[in-house]
């Protein structure tokens, strides 16, 4: 059997520093807001290289707040891709505002700049690009262009922790970073979690007011804010977990280019192209046999998956605004996707059985 994601395996890899962690944690008897959240936070944002992080309760929570704190207000339009995980657009729907989706490059799935700027209305207030599967989008033409229609940059990195584009990881290159730590993200828990990067003091206290019920001082309440802090034991595992996320994201590349090797000649695989570090938290191709494939990998026990089979924009909680909308490009790489497995802890034979049940597969 190889799944998708060995949360086990790696668990057993760190188990005394982890084990410690939590023990320690729970000696302190400090649960809330305790010191590993502060300790996790600076840590975090000094990897990242953002001046601040401030630590939510899950990755929808990050996207959330981060939306609130840039002021996104009902009425206001936020341009986001149609190729992602619904949370992406939840977010934007929490505050009142409107999701506008616009088609994603066929190579990287990630959102197009050049539509984002067709896009663009006096109704729009901010841009959310998706760094899919760990493969940065194009930032610097992202950047200039709400640089030049004064829109907020919120980067969704739910999927790419540890990815750069130009030198600078994502999170650390618009207004607001979004991670999640749920348990097989490239840095993740043991539940749920997340995290907000920030470039300004003002944002980040505006997110730990937001996360905290609305309250800077105890009980003085400025805001109708979120009950959303990371859980202090989530944090104390994460603090071991993030010491290791170089070596992690290094073995994912080890897994995707030996998967690239093996496969590029029969389909589509995941495009790299020079400009950023892709982290592989999914290891996503295009084939027209699909289903063929899926089915021979499952009669071989091995895992497979299919990231995202519905555009957002042909999801049924957004069908009434976007009846009229074609988006060729999401809809055709939806039909065609499927993720194989991928963990840090692969080993070369277990990619080299998947290859070789998907070549078989597609020889019929």
């Amino acid at each position: 059997m190889i799944p998708m994601v060995d949360l086990k395996t790696q668990y057993h890899q760190l188990k005394a520093e982890i084990d410690q962690a939590v023990l320690d944690a729970l000696e302190s008897t400090q649960f809330i807001l305790g010191p590993n959240v502060t300790s996790l936070e600076k840590e975090a944002a000094t990897y990242l290289g953002s001046p601040h992080g401030v630590g939510v309760a899950s990755g929808t929570d990050a996207l959330h707040l981060a939306v609130l704190a840039a002021g996104i207000k009902p009425g206001d339009e936020v341009i986001t891709t149609p190729f992602t995980f619904i949370a992406t657009a939840e977010a934007i729907c929490y505050a009142g505002a409107t999701p506008v989706f616009v088609d994603v490059d066929p190579h990287t799935f990630n959102i197009v700049p050049e539509l984002i700027e067709k896009a663009i209305t006096p109704r729009t207030k901010a841009v959310i690009p998706v760094h899919l599967f760990g493969q940065p989008a194009d930032m610097t033409a992202i950047s200039a262009i709400c640089e030049r229609h004064k829109l907020a940059l919120i980067e969704d990195c739910a999927q790419s922790f540890g990815a750069s584009f130009g030198g600078r990881m994502t999170g650390a290159i618009g207004a607001y970073g979004c991670f999640s730590f749920f348990p097989s993200k490239n840095l993740g828990g043991y539940g749920d979690g997340g995290l907000v990067t920030c470039s300004t003091q003002e944002g980040a206290e505006t997110l730990r007011m937001l996360r905290n019920h609305g309250s800077r001082v105890r009980y003085h309440h400025d805001a109708i804010g979120f009950n959303s802090r990371l859980d202090e034991l989530q944090a104390a595992i994460l603090r071991v977990k993030l010491r290791h996320i170089d070596r992690f994201n290094q073995e994912r590349r080890r897994v995707a280019h030996r998967y690239s090797a093996g496969l590029k000649d029969l389909v589509q695989v995941p495009h790299e192209d020079g400009k950023g570090v892709h982290v592989y938290h999914q290891y996503t191709l295009l084939t027209d046999q699909r289903d063929a494939v899926m089915a021979r990998l499952t009669d071989q026990q091995i895992s497979s998956a299919v990231y995202y089979p519905i555009p957002l924009h042909r999801q049924n909680v957004f069908a009434a605004r976007c009846c009229d909308l074609s988006l060729p490009v999401a809809e055709s790489i939806a039909a065609r996707c499927m993720s194989l497995p991928i963990y840090p802890e692969m080993t070369d034979q277990q990619v080299d059985q998947v290859v070789a049940t998907v070549r078989a597969a597609l020889a019929g």
